[in-house]
């Protein structure tokens, strides 16, 4: 799932930096729309579904590995892992192609979006609500379920007298990956969602919103490319970790320094 979510983000900034060149080349393109525009917007917007559909199956794999069934604890799989990255990727493409297959606004003046012509307004709407919705409400269920359940343990445990150091470490960790998660989520999403709320209510023509609708727009794709680049540091980089290495180059840095200045000396 790791894998596969830093394949997503791959694919996602290659596509965003696919429109941007296209953005210098041919700003008109991605003001009013053309058929080039449907392959990039098709590709952006599967590697989004597939980041998306990522990060929820992590959230959904990680309570599974955490909370007890009745009889057993559930066992996530290796064969359950690839398939859920098949059915991730096939709902992506789907979804994703669908303006390659016909629902676009190409050669129809009604319903185009203005910030991402030529796609449909009703195909955002039907693409977005949902999947943003599942961006926001999913991870925070499952992480939240994860911290009851490691707070109820933790509970027990004090309760019968012993230790409880990991179970409280881990709560901490927990809460702190959820709180990071949520938020990257929040900052990345929701100024695209927003956009497609103001595509739907806006009836005014691309030339009364230039420059600054298509400013808004480039910015919310510069967010998603920082939500890219946010996950791998979030699911695998460790603070403190981080924080030591950091500090031991800053004190290699410093001895380097007063080698040169004594040397010179």
């Amino acid at each position: 799932l790791f894998c596969n979510l830093a394949f997503s983000d791959l694919f996602t900034s290659f596509s965003g930096f696919w429109i941007s060149m296209l953005f210098i080349t041919k700003p008109d393109d991605t003001i009013f729309g053309s058929k080039d525009m449907l392959a990039p917007y098709a590709l952006y917007t599967t590697s989004i579904l597939s980041t998306i559909y990522n990060l929820v199956s992590i959230g959904i794999e990680r309570y599974l590995a955490v909370a007890e069934s009745i009889r057993t604890r559930f066992r996530v799989a290796r064969s359950h892992s690839i398939a859920v990255v098949l059915i991730n990727w096939v709902l992506a493409f789907f979804l994703g192609c669908l303006p390659l297959m016909g629902w676009n606004c190409l050669h129809t003046g009604k319903n185009l979006s203005v910030l991402y012509s030529p796609f449909c307004v009703d195909y955002l709407i039907f693409i977005t609500t949902p999947n943003v919705v599942a961006a926001f409400i999913v991870p925070l269920f499952t992480y939240l379920r994860i911290i009851m359940i490691l707070r109820k343990r933790k509970l027990r445990m004090k309760a019968c007298g012993q230790a409880i150091g990991t179970y409280k470490s881990a709560e901490i960790q927990v809460a702190r990956t959820s709180i990071f998660i949520w938020l990257l989520a929040l900052v990345s999403y929701a100024p695209l969602f927003a956009g497609v709320i103001f595509d739907a209510i806006n009836h005014q023509c691309p030339l009364d919103l230039y420059p600054s609708v298509y400013i808004f727009r480039n910015c919310t794709a510069m967010l998603i490319t920082m939500n890219c680049l946010g996950n791998p540091i979030i699911y695998t980089l460790k603070a403190k970790t981080l924080g030591a290495k950091l500090k031991s180059l800053k004190c290699l840095s410093g001895k380097r320094l007063q080698a040169c200045t004594i040397a010179n000396i």
